[in-house]
């Protein structure tokens, strides 16, 4: 049974942590949305923009897979870079988007959670004073819309890194707005809040660093599975993250990546053959 878990929000959720940083995720369980078929994921996953990178959910994904051993995860990648909250408003293309996917998924999964991160677009302009408000009727129509009254949802805090150089200058009102998200989650049903604390960004000052999204990811996952708020770092995040990046990858997980090797031209037709034959 796929368990999928929908991506909703802006650039840090869609990911824009750069993709070299880090070793790839690569786990048959872990199943992505696109083109209308659940395809093994890869990063980036929420290929919003031709920049998009590591996001939170890859390794979300994998802490899921490690406690959920009989089942497979789906991620419903449908993050947009910029985006305000307004843009998310019921009547606006990205949540009747959102619901489009999450519906057409629902068709052979099971929606199990809704991960959100949004408000570096709206940490300017006092903004924050009706964010709360808006994001409920956001939040309750989604539940309505996919009959999932009581579905998990996972919010992030925004980065302590904002507020300071390059893009994320802008951000002068990121904490107001990191205390309407906490209220929030403190205040509704089946809400749960993370921290973003200790997390470190790209040169530009407002994306998170990939190392970071991997750390957010297994925060995010630890709200998810014991239903609690995470208001500060793990203290085993470094070792968990080690764990992620030295697994053991199974025959079809080797196969596959030795096909992407060989269709993004790093290795031979005559190499790929010849390592069929050794690892056969």
């Amino acid at each position: 049974m796929i368990k999928s878990f929908l991506m909703l929000g802006q650039s840090n959720m869609a990911g824009r942590g750069f993709i070299h940083e880090v070793p790839p995720i690569y786990n048959e369980r872990i199943q992505m949305l696109r083109n209308g078929r659940w395809q093994m994921m890869t990063e980036p996953i929420n290929y919003d923009r031709p920049v998009a990178g590591i996001s939170l959910a890859g390794s979300f994904a994998e802490a899921w897979s490690r406690q959920n051993l009989e089942d497979t995860i789906g991620l419903i990648p449908c993050a947009e870079g910029g985006s305000t909250l307004d843009e998310w408003a019921v009547d606006q293309t990205l949540f009747q988007h959102a619901i489009t996917e999450a519906k057409f998924a629902m068709q052979n999964s099971e929606l199990a959670g809704i991960l959100w991160h949004q408000g570096e677009s709206d940490s300017v302009n006092g903004n924050y004073k009706v964010y709360y408000k808006k994001f409920l009727l956001i939040i309750e129509a989604l539940r309505k819309e996919l009959n999932a009254p009581n579905i998990p949802l996972i919010i992030g805090g925004l980065g302590g890194f904002l507020g300071k150089e390059g893009f994320g200058k802008n951000c002068t009102e990121y904490q107001y707005l990191n205390e309407e998200l906490q209220k929030f989650a403190l205040e509704q049903d089946n809400c749960y809040f993370v921290t973003a604390e200790g997390l470190t960004s790209n040169p530009d000052g407002i994306h998170i660093d990939a190392i970071s999204q991997r750390k957010f990811g297994l925060r995010y996952y630890e709200a998810f599975s014991k239903k609690e708020h995470v208001m500060k770092p793990l203290i085993n995040e470094n070792e968990l993250i080690d764990q992620i990046h030295n697994r053991t990858y199974t025959k079809s997980e080797i196969m596959y990546m030795k096909i992407m090797d060989l269709s993004q031209g790093k290795t031979s037709f005559e190499e790929f053959q010849s390592q069929l034959k050794t690892n056969q």
